[in-house]
């Protein structure tokens, strides 16, 4: 039997497990945006020093990685495990930034779950007594993406109003056992879920019937309401997902008004900067949690976040054969000592 369930897809770690270092990496256009302070390391050129957007994306994470390393004092060698994933066909940002590190590493792909995945796996790992410092981690980037899913930059193409811009940045938390005051205390794994969207410059609206599904799965399983969190907040969903959120919401008779936040709304300020619907991207919800979010547990000025990455799993293919986008999303429930 497992003992560590809870309800029908929520875990609880076997033995407490903490948060306690994260470091974020942004571009340009985030470091421009509201939460530009709280970035650990910004830089102003889009490739970070590479020749490549692809490579670009492996720097990210180098420099997360070592940032975080740096703010914990430890060494490479002093990792359990390495949970990472990123955007890219093959992943290959989060292959390439490990390669001759010596570290283990378990690569991942969730879309933009990622940060949600990884920290859930991350924790079911420390607290079922496998290791004592994961790190989970992802990245996307925005040229990098265009590139992959939809057109190059240099086609000049028309983008959509309920299209997303993927957010150039990279995000690092260090899991571990050692106590300190920020805790995970739950988290629920999500299912793949589809109600037939086909636009893949709608992935809000295909992304938020995943979200739906999991916050209330994690409010039955653990028995909770919305009130018993300081903020709700999803990965991506940006502004027409989390219209949709709502709707589902009030449908079934879930009142989240007030409580509910998403990472792709908050990372850019949607009057200054052009994003149509908001932010997007692994790197998305990585960046907000490694910053803005960690940083107001830490300080108790938010008690208990319920971290909900979402993700559109299609890939170039898919949409070439006109397939529906499913959705996935992860729940991830963090909470302050203070």
């Amino acid at each position: 039997m497992a003992r560590n369930k809870v309800g029908s897809h929520t875990f609880r770690p076997e033995i407490p497990v903490y948060i306690g270092n994260w470091a974020s990496v942004a571009g340009k256009k985030e470091a421009e945006g509201p939460l530009g302070h709280g970035f650990d390391i910004r830089s102003m050129d889009t490739r970070f020093g590479e020749k490549t957007w692809e490579q670009a994306e492996k720097r990210m994470q180098q420099l997360a990685l070592d940032r975080l390393l740096e703010k914990a004092q430890l060494k490479p060698r002093e990792l359990d495990l390495v949970f990472s994933g990123d955007l890219l066909n093959q992943c290959i940002g989060s292959s390439f930034s490990l390669r001759n590190t010596g570290i283990p590493h378990l690569g991942l792909y969730g879309a933009c779950s990622t940060m949600a995945q990884s920290l859930l796996l991350a924790a079911m790992a420390v607290g079922g007594g496998y290791a004592d410092r994961v790190v989970a981690m992802t990245s996307s980037h925005f040229a990098g993406s265009e590139r992959q899913y939809r057109f190059p930059l240099g086609y000049g193409g028309q983008r959509t109003p309920t299209a997303q811009w993927t957010v150039t940045g990279s995000g690092a938390a260090l899991v571990t056992s050692q106590p300190g005051n920020i805790s995970i205390e739950s988290a629920t794994i999500g299912t793949v879920t589809d109600l037939g969207i086909t636009d893949a410059a709608n992935m809000g609206a295909a992304m938020a019937p995943a979200a739906f599904q999991t916050i209330r799965t994690h409010l039955e399983d653990t028995h909770t309401t919305p009130n018993d969190y300081d903020l709700i907040v999803t990965g991506d969903l940006g502004t027409i997902g989390v219209e949709a959120l709502m709707q589902l919401c009030r449908e079934a008779g879930i009142s989240i008004g007030g409580k509910l936040t998403d990472c792709g709304n908050l990372i850019f300020d949607p009057i200054a900067q052009d994003v149509h619907a908001g932010g997007s991207g692994c790197g998305c919800s990585a960046v907000v949690l490694c910053s803005e979010l960690l940083g107001k547990l830490h300080s108790g000025k938010l008690k208990k976040l319920l971290f909900c990455g979402t993700g559109a799993l299609l890939s170039p293919t898919s949409t070439q054969q006109s397939l529906p986008i499913p959705g996935i999303c992860h729940a991830v429930c963090i909470t302050s000592g203070r």
